[in-house]
């Protein structure tokens, strides 16, 4: 073939290749274009977290550690690859789920291409082209591009590292097949910092290849795959390091919970090993599947002409024992894991879509026209499938038995829904629990938009479990309702919506009419715990100016209290203080108990940055965290300001508080985070069983607070005691601050804590184990060792502490040892 004619093919190729790519994605915009619909639970979620990389690459700091720290933390049970790419059209056209899809553009094309190039290596040109059109005709891949998912960043990328893979593996040049195995391991590195699914498709073709190249004794080969892992590690290693401990219960949670939740078939049965099986039809259309089996079929009864080079040639046998490897590997995988969903698979449907596109081209001659109709069949499934074409809508039940059409109604009121929230309540944070879990109307959706709607509004879920219900009702101010159609609303949830039109605490600010019928009602909290007022003065030094509680309580219930704070706003909103109760019998400067929190409890909107006077009314309570004896109690305070640093002290009213601890309880607000997380950090003297306990407690407190800023509070406000307090220590304000310092992740300081929390309590042997434990988060399995010694001479037979030395040996290389150690534990 002349240069010229083999360049006017390749630029025939490529022509090809662009019409395929901008085809499928002007389908994507059209129906993109049309549809009005709100994402769903998973949709929202994912793009809330593309938002939080939008807004945290808008000032990034790449010299800065502990800016890659928080990067990495943003996203803690996916990896964040799918976030960043969707950051980064939103960069340029805005803010939103079709900007955000706009990535598409650049997944479609690193397939197209992944595809066609596997195509051409295992075959010829031509069946690379036919796959990757076959490809984008598929309806579980179209319809997946329609929404923001993390399966189609991971189908991109696991085919593209598959690609690399092929090209190393049939490159007999050596210094391409370097360069193709550090291409590998880009690509390789770019999947797993997508999701950790992709190893169901890639571990036994690296298997295949790494026994094989073994038995052959090619060490160069070896080599190199090595090679490709540790290029791939310098991508993916940052965010698994950093998120590692999150990786166990993001296993139990994304298989065996939401399996039986969803009755999947047990492994033991045959439907877990057809299942996707009989799923095979509509994901890649029945016509799209029957004509090129039927192309196959027909030529191994030898009806067709046999072709140049034939299903009997050794390079296409080998190139199907290769695509075998990917495909047969992958389906029994997936399907030995427990749960089942058409998505998890995705990754091998264009594998499958090269094997199609060669029996495509196995109808020559006056039967090649068989080609064409599965093509332009494909594409008018799709059309009808994508879009409501009159008259025809049959047709789609045909193929795939499904149709995805863009919803074309009334709009959901959801922006309205943020914006009267906003409106009611301008100057604070506003957390709504959302009774409705519907895919109109659900927590996660309400959270996105309240976070695209100026990050003010947010959206949590109820808790599960009728026992929550109670602390539920306390610690939300905002509830939102649907009725009809309650989705995955749970039946005490829905009992506890219908109590609210009844409960003298609550009133409905508004009612929505849905384009189904039904109604969602917005209720507030008549009685807010933190109200917010400007005055018409400024205020330089914030200042305590009046104070409500009780004459006589009991230490042993909450005791409600009442502040009113006055200053301008910057003061006010990074503001924490430090409020101590003393006997007035006895030593005036010995504490009693305390009261520290952020003013407002971290909920005041940084909204008013031009603005100077405010008043802030707290309606909250405070217990102490042991009971103190009958007495008189009077209150000193200080101000600490979390951004400057400056502190001074409050002119507090002149109160006393009477403890006599025979009373009885009273009606109180409840208790605020800060408290309630000094008085759950007290259980880690109990070590394993108090850990139960706390966590559970924790999970609710985050729903509570949506930016988790009661951590950071309570961290700011025990660290300044530690420091400032020498003689007057107390033991519970150790384990607050180490609480609050290891729910934000943050081991050094946590180190810093446990290590003069042992220096003033060495009998505790949990006081060990917990520096070990966060010494192996840090990846200091040496210094984990150590401190264990400790642990285990005070209590050698504690289970716990031998898995955490087991753990430390292998993290040091000890595989053996470490080995011995774990077995008998597991």
């Amino acid at each position: 073939m002349s240069i010229e004619k083999l360049f006017l093919n390749k630029i025939r190729i490529w022509i090809i290749l662009g019409v395929i790519w901008l085809g499928s994605n002007f389908f994507d915009r059209l129906w993109l274009a049309l549809d009005k619909s709100i994402p769903a639970w998973d949709q929202s979620n994912h793009l809330n977290k593309s938002l939080e990389y939008f807004h945290i690459l808008t000032s990034p700091e790449f010299l800065n550690s502990e800016w890659w720290h928080n990067f990495w933390k943003i996203s803690t049970k996916y990896p964040p690859l799918t976030y960043i790419i969707g950051a980064l059209p939103q960069k340029i056209f805005g803010l939103g789920n079709d900007q955000a899809l706009l990535s598409n553009f650049l997944y479609s094309f690193i397939l197209i291409l992944s595809i066609y190039s596997i195509g051409k290596v295992l075959f010829n040109p031509k069946v690379g082209l036919w796959s990757a059109g076959l490809s984008v005709i598929f309806p579980r891949l179209y319809e997946n591009r329609l929404q923001f998912l993390i399966d189609t960043p991971l189908v991109t990328f696991t085919i593209a590292s598959f690609c690399c893979l092929t090209m190393w593996k049939y490159e007999n040049n050596r210094s391409k097949k370097w360069l193709w195995s550090f291409v590998f391991g880009i690509f390789w590195g770019l999947a797993l910092l997508t999701k950790q699914s992709t190893m169901f498709f890639l571990t036994v073709p690296l298997l295949w290849l790494f026994i094989s190249y073994l038995w052959q004794q090619k060490w160069e080969r070896i080599v190199q795959l090595i090679f490709s892992f540790f290029t791939s590690s310098l991508l993916w290693f940052p965010w698994y390091s950093t998120n590692w401990i999150y990786l166990f219960s993001t296993i139990r949670n994304s298989n065996d919970i939401p399996a039986t939740y969803e009755g999947d078939p047990p492994l033991n049965t045959l439907d877990a090993w057809t299942f996707y099986w009989h799923d095979l039809p509509s994901a890649i259309g029945f016509i799209t599947l029957l004509i090129p089996l039927v192309g196959l079929f027909l030529y191994l009864l030898e009806r067709f002409l046999k072709p140049k080079h034939n299903v009997s040639n050794k390079k296409y046998i080998e190139s199907f024992q290769w695509l075998g490897v990917y495909f047969f590997g992958s389906y029994l995988i997936c399907s030995a894991i427990f749960n089942k969903d058409s998505r998890y698979i995705m990754p091998y449907l264009p594998i499958l879509a090269i094997f199609l596109g060669y029996c495509l081209n196995l109808w020559k001659e006056k039967w090649r026209f068989a080609k064409w109709i599965t093509l332009v069949s494909g594409i008018l499934f799709m059309t009808v499938n994508l879009f409501p074409v009159p008259g025809i809508q049959a047709l789609s039940y045909i193929n795939s038995k499904t149709t995805f059409h863009p919803y074309i109604g009334e709009t959901i009121p959801i922006e309205s829904i943020i914006k009267t929230a906003q409106e009611t309540t301008p100057n604070k944070i506003i957390n709504l629990g959302v009774i409705a879990n519907t895919d109109t109307i659900n927590h996660n959706n309400i959270n996105y938009y309240g976070q695209l709607l100026g990050s003010q509004v947010y959206g949590r879920e109820l808790g599960n479990k009728i026992k929550y219900l109670e602390q539920d009702k306390k610690s939300f101010e905002w509830f939102l309702t649907k009725t009809g159609d309650k989705g995955f609303t749970r039946d005490h949830q829905l009992n506890f919506a219908k109590q609210l039109d009844i409960d003298p605490q609550f009133k409905v600010i508004k009612t929505w009419n849905m384009p189904d019928h039904s109604l969602v009602k917005l209720y507030h909290r008549k009685e807010e715990s933190i109200k917010v007022s400007e005055l018409n003065k400024s205020i330089n030094k914030v200042i305590l100016n009046k104070i409500n509680i009780p004459n006589v309580v009991s230490s042993k219930f909450p005791i409600p209290i009442r502040y009113e704070w006055l200053g301008n706003w910057k003061d006010l909103q990074q503001g924490i203080v430090l409020l101590s109760w003393h006997n007035k019998n006895l030593n005036s400067d010995k504490i009693a108990w305390i009261h520290d929190h952020g003013i407002g409890q971290g909920t005041l909107w940084n909204n008013n940055q031009g603005k100077t006077g405010f008043k802030v009314i707290e309606n909250i309570a405070m217990l102490p965290i042991k009971d103190v004896e009958n007495g008189e109690y009077t209150l000193k305070g200080t101000y600490y300001n979390r951004v400057t640093h400056e502190s001074y002290p409050i002119n507090t009213p002149n109160v006393t508080l009477t403890i006599k601890n025979s009373s009885e309880s009273i009606p109180s607000p409840e208790l605020d985070l800060s408290t309630q997380l000094r008085y759950a950090s007290t259980n880690l003297a109990q070590g394993v069983s108090g850990l139960d306990m706390i966590f559970s407690k924790v999970s609710r407190f985050n729903q509570y607070d949506p930016i988790q800023d009661y951590l950071k509070q309570t961290e700011i406000s025990l660290d300044y005691r530690l420091k400032e307090n020498v003689e007057d220590i107390s033991l519970d304000w150790n384990y607050g601050l180490i609480l609050s310092q290891v729910l934000q992740e943050n081991s050094e300081k946590t180190i810093e804590s446990l290590k003069q929390l042992i220096k003033s309590y060495q009998d505790n042997p949990y006081h060990y184990a917990y520096l070990a434990f966060v010494y192996l988060y840090d990846w200091q399995p040496k210094k984990a060792e150590i401190a264990l010694k400790f642990a285990l001479e005070k209590n050698p037979d504690l289970k716990e502490f031998q898995l955490l030395k087991g753990v430390s040996l292998l993290m040091q290389g000890n595989v053996i040892k470490g080995w011995k150690h774990l077995s008998p534990l597991l």
